[in-house]
């Protein structure tokens, strides 16, 4: 096997993290998830253009925290006797929910599919959040000024993280969705998204997170990885703080969202996929929230794969879901 660009893997089963916890990290989330419980949802189901027989499609909307008006997409089936289970699914950076389609062999097993668009990415999510400083490339970094002036619960990843748990309940509290049987996935933002989720709703039990992002922020930074996917860090620093005078404080302010501080809270059970040569999102920033995991979890290793297609992941989510 090769070496990683990363640490070597025996390094990296015991890796813990670099980006510093803030103090009230556990107040910051339970405040979060307080208001979002405040928060009347008004859920609204559009009918899709999009109808396959057998299969209902909606257009799935909400409100989540701070007034946004949130959408998904929803595919169940049609006249289902009793509660079934459900997957949630969640994009890639800058992305959105994907194909209907794409959902239809879950909702042939029998199981509703609710898949998120982010908040101001690639779907028909409203943004409405007001910060101070840079909107104009970035989310990992809206809000950032705010936080950094004693106002973490700007940063949009807050509400996007809290987002996903609402859905999770949104689609827990469906008559026809057994809230015992629900699953979570999806790939880099998406895997982010999925840690976030299960770390916020605990009651869901099976979750797919695909490499991870949003995790580890000092350490991607240390390692001059911040491009691509992190490219937004770089960009901070050289127009916000080119003398970096605020770092300590900015990379605190990061760990309000950074999903590793959120790993201690899960229960679910975890299938992690991982390419070794990942140098989006690197082996060590996703290591530091699965070691940090608690619950029953095993790691599919991709020792020569990046950021990229991994062969057979789908059909081995597919079938660890079906254990639901």
């Amino acid at each position: 096997m090769p070496l990683t660009f990363d640490l070597p893997l025996d390094q990296l089963i015991n890796y813990r993290g670099t980006n510093p916890r803030p103090a009230d990290f556990d107040d910051f989330w339970e405040k979060g998830l307080k208001e979002m419980r405040s928060t009347d949802s008004k859920v609204e189901l559009v009918p899709a253009d999009f109808q396959v027989p057998g299969v209902e499609c909606f257009h799935l909307y909400f409100t989540g925290v701070g007034g946004a008006r949130v959408h998904a997409k929803l595919l169940r089936p049609a006249k289902s006797v009793q509660p079934h289970p459900a997957i949630l699914m969640f994009h890639g950076y800058t992305g959105n929910s994907g194909d209907w389609s794409d959902k239809l062999a879950y909702v042939a097993q029998g199981y509703t599919v609710a898949a998120l668009d982010c908040r101001g990415q690639g779907g028909m999510s409203e943004d409405n959040s007001q910060v101070i400083g840079n909107t104009y490339h970035g989310q990992i970094i809206r809000g950032l000024d705010d936080a950094l002036n004693g106002n973490p619960e700007k940063l949009l990843f807050r509400q996007i993280f809290l987002d996903t748990a609402q859905l999770a309940n949104i689609v827990m509290e469906m008559p026809d969705v057994d809230p015992a049987r629900v699953g979570a996935t999806g790939g880099s933002q998406g895997g982010a998204l999925t840690i976030a989720c299960i770390a916020l709703e605990p009651r869901i039990k099976r979750a797919v997170p695909i490499f991870p992002f949003l995790s580890d922020y000092k350490r991607v930074w240390e390692m001059d990885q911040a491009k691509d996917a992190y490219k937004e860090l770089q960009e901070y620093f050289r127009f916000f703080d080119p003398n970096h005078e605020k770092e300590d404080k900015v990379f605190e302010a990061l760990g309000y969202i950074d999903i590793q501080n959120l790993a201690p809270r899960i229960q679910t059970n975890i299938l992690w996929v991982i390419g070794l040569m990942d140098t989006i999102c690197p082996p060590s920033s996703q290591f530091a929230v699965y070691n940090k995991i608690n619950a029953p979890k095993t790691m599919l290793k991709y020792p020569d794969y990046a950021h990229e297609f991994l062969p057979s992941v789908s059909d081995k989510a597919f079938q660890f879901f079906l254990g639901l």
